[in-house]
């Protein structure tokens, strides 16, 4: 008799998602630049940085966590719509003073690269995810 051992099957988890991790940590780095704004910047600018920015993960989470295919790609596009938003909030930020050329550059990085790895999650869906 011979007895075959099957691996435990691994599931593909929310934090395995580059996209998702990389906008995590974003959407916390802003949260802490914007917290040291004063009053009017942090009211205007800041709280739709903020919004902008944690929208992107929240929406890669969301959309994991739907069943259908469509589902999930159309919270991933959502994503992408709040990831090309907080270009606009960063640049803003940057061109009124509110946050350093390096600051600047780091979130710039981020905000580029979000999207071509959400292009790559709903290639993923589209193509592998069986549903």
């Amino acid at each position: 008799m011979t007895v075959t051992l099957q691996r435990p099957r691994k599931f593909l988890q929310l934090n395995d998602i580059d996209a998702y991790t990389r906008a995590f940590h974003l959407s916390n780095e802003v949260w802490s630049l914007v917290l040291r704004w004063d009053e009017f910047a942090r009211n205007t600018i800041g709280r739709q940085f903020v919004r902008a920015v944690d929208s992107i993960s929240a929406n890669i989470a969301e959309g994991f966590g739907r069943y259908s295919k469509a589902d999930k790609i159309k919270f991933y596009w959502y994503s992408y719509g709040s990831a090309k938003e907080s270009l606009d909030w960063n640049e803003k930020a940057h061109r009124r003073g509110l946050v350093t050329e390096e600051q600047y550059r780091s979130i710039l990085t981020a905000l580029q690269e979000i999207p071509r790895e959400l292009h790559a999650l709903i290639k993923f869906t589209r193509q592998k995810l069986a549903l």
